[in-house]
């Protein structure tokens, strides 16, 4: 019996298109992130999903975006406010025990926080690999919902963001960071 094809949706969020891709049969977020330059469409997460999680990849997307359900709800309500509506979103990526682990602690990461990568180290319960968390945050398949945006480096600049760091200071002020 062959899946249903991968759900999907854009929302704008802080002035940029937000993709996300679920399956529909449980909800969970596959991938999420912003349209980069040059892509404005959902192509560049599925190449991602295709490296990482080429079993789910491989049910394609639906052929239509989804506008109604949870997480288009979700979404929506984060970008008019609500940045605690994406906390109940279900996720789920291929993971080591060590990026499970940091991608658990992003999730315990209030919105209006920033925590440092070497406090995300400490979070993820092995405060000795910075460098590992760091390589968790740029793993990350699952954007926003896994709040990868809200890791600062210890000298207090923004740090890399897959999306670009103007979208990472948008989602931090957006959020009540004050930078």
């Amino acid at each position: 019996m062959n899946a249903a094809p991968l759900a999907w949706t854009v929302v704008e969020v802080v002035g940029h298109p937000f993709h996300a891709i679920w399956t529909p049969e449980d909800g969970a977020i596959r991938a999420g992130g912003f349209a980069t330059e040059g892509d404005p469409s959902a192509t560049s997460l599925m190449t991602r999903l295709e490296v990482l999680d080429p079993e789910i990849a491989s049910r394609g997307l639906a052929a239509e975006a989804t506008s109604d359900g949870a997480v288009p709800d979700a979404l929506r309500a984060y970008a008019a406010g609500d940045i605690t509506a994406i906390d109940v979103l279900p996720v789920a990526q291929p993971e080591t025990p060590f990026r499970g682990d940091v991608w658990r602690a992003l999730r315990e990461v209030p919105g209006g926080a920033a925590v440092t990568y070497t406090e995300l180290a400490a979070l993820a319960g092995r405060p000795s690999a910075v460098r590992a968390a760091a390589s968790g945050c740029a793993n990350n398949l699952v954007a926003l919902v896994v709040p990868c945006h809200r890791i600062v480096r210890t000298d207090g600049g923004l740090g890399g963001f897959l999306f670009g760091t103007d979208i990472k200071e948008a989602l931090l002020r957006h959020e009540g960071v004050v930078l």
